[in-house]
């Protein structure tokens, strides 16, 4: 029996007790088989605004179904049983006494293991920062704070972010619901994978090639990376900070914007902070996008893909085209910005990896990648950021006559756990999520379809910088002409 195991079973007990003193004061009693795990943010929202249910009775459904099902997808590293009833119990009070702080009061959460969290282990899922506690919350953990939100526990990752599989980790490879012989990609691979199994309502992931969005779309759920800059990094274990981002992963578009609501805002602490107006994403939620105009960048984007993958775009593409108002081919220019991600990456591991105790913790595989970036000079790494903030500044003039960017999200289907331990290099996953970050303008995976094995497929809408609105709008209208967000994996 694990410490995960010991301290979830004894917080279910006190979760029941709670449960038995809240039972007079909300509405009648839920069924038995009603499954609180599987209502939306939105609905269980509105169910605890209106007292028919209590933040401590959807926190202890989580955290039975992480206790029945986690030990075969390998989501969590920790799992935050007492604190996340602490936080129940205490929101609870709140609504007693009259008081809600939004739609994400009293919504259970999971956070990417390289999110700190005070008083909480965080270790980017390396044996390097093992015994590593932090004393202070990331900006956007102090944000979900006060927006209500419940933390259940840290998500497993790719160590240090630095890859797309989920299987070089320290504490062991992360699984993909829909077939737990295969990866869920990565490296918000935890991430995507709870929310998926329905192990959280939601959760944050971060994105520097597409961390966010590779996951979504192998788990079958929605991944948003919004504009670079608009949430805050800081707190946040990075990779490359010019393209580092943060953001949430859930099952729906509509969740996702009511998480992203919570996350956006100047922090004049993290350099890469930008100070951008503030608007409701919830209002794109059903807006016309009858006279939106997609552009379509074929290449690379429609290159060399898996034959199940180009079926099912291209009849998301005829979707969209009944849908809107015009599909047009059009070109994203490439940007190669390693220089600038090497020189980051290296920068942050540098000093731990001069140190031959700590250097030895690392996973062969990352610190090799690693230490192949210790060569970047200053020179290749100040025209290559040149050259980025020039296209970033310019990448407007590609959406003047189109008002948004629709592509595969992945060029390849995940790969089996078996495969990617043998070689967790040989997987092109971040192709197409990569120029995204480059630029630093939003996108997002939206599920599209699956392949014949039951595997899912995503799709992936973009937009110009600060049209997080344009790009959920398209997205939801899709969503909810289809039924592939409906379907969930069969995990009991």
């Amino acid at each position: 029996m694990t410490i995960h195991d010991v301290m979830t079973r004894r917080d279910l007990m006190a979760a029941a007790a709670a449960g038995a003193l809240l039972a007079t004061t909300r509405a009648p009693a839920q069924s038995r088989d009603d499954d609180l795990t599987k209502l939306s943010i939105a609905d269980a929202s509105r169910r605890i605004a209106a007292r028919e249910i209590s933040p401590v009775e959807l926190t202890r459904a989580y955290l039975e179904r992480i206790e029945r099902i986690d030990e075969r997808v390998n989501a969590y590293i920790t799992v935050t049983a007492e604190q996340a009833l602490e936080q129940a119990r205490a929101l609870e009070r709140e609504l007693m006494a009259g008081r809600s702080r939004g739609p994400l009061h009293g919504i259970p959460l999971g956070l990417k293991d390289n999110i700190d969290t005070v008083g909480v282990l965080t270790t980017a899922a390396s044996a390097v920062y093992a015994d590593r506690v932090p004393t202070k919350d990331a900006r956007v953990v102090t944000l979900l704070r006060d927006a209500g939100a419940v933390f259940l526990g840290k998500l497993n990752m790719h160590e240090f972010a630095y890859g797309a599989t989920g299987v070089v980790t320290h504490y062991g490879p992360v699984r993909n619901p829909w077939d737990l012989d295969y990866i869920p990609g990565g490296s918000s691979s935890g991430s995507a994978a709870a929310v998926a199994a329905r192990m959280c309502a939601a959760a944050l992931g971060t994105d520097t090639a597409g961390s966010i969005r590779v996951p979504a779309a192998y788990c079958g759920v929605v991944g948003l990376k919004v504009t670079h800059g608009l949430a805050s990094i800081r707190g946040i274990v990075p990779l490359s900070e010019t393209h580092d981002h943060v953001g949430p992963l859930a099952r729906s578009v509509t969740d996702c914007a009511l998480v992203m609501n919570a996350l956006t805002g100047l922090d004049p602490l993290d350099p890469v902070s930008i100070d951008a107006p503030r608007g409701d994403l919830r209002d794109a939620i059903g807006s016309d996008v009858s006279g939106l105009r997609i552009g379509i960048p074929r290449a690379p984007f429609f290159e060399e893909l898996d034959p199940e993958i180009a079926a099912a775009t291209d009849a998301a593409l005829a979707m969209l085209k009944d849908m809107t108002r015009e599909l047009t081919d059009v070109e994203l220019p490439s940007l190669d910005s390693s220089a600038v991600s090497n020189a980051e990456t290296y920068e942050y591991h540098a000093a731990l990896a001069a140190d031959p105790a700590r250097r030895a913790l690392y996973k062969s595989w990352t610190i090799d990648r690693i230490l192949s970036r210790a060569n970047v000079s200053s020179v290749d790494y100040i025209q290559s950021r040149r050259r980025l903030v020039i296209a970033r500044n310019t990448v407007g003039d590609l959406f003047a006559n189109v008002d948004v960017l629709v592509t595969p999200c992945a060029m390849r289907m995940p790969a089996t756990v078996e495969e990617a331990l043998r070689d967790p290099r040989a997987f092109p996953f971040i192709r197409n999520t990569m120029p995204f970050n480059n630029y630093g303008i939003p996108a997002i995976s939206v599920p599209c379809g699956f392949t014949r094995a039951g595997l899912p497929i995503g799709l992936q809408i973009s937009g110009p910088r600060l049209a997080e609105a344009r790009v959920l709008a398209l997205a939801h209208a899709y969503e909810q002409a289809t039924a592939w967000y409906r379907r969930e994996p069969s995990l009991g």
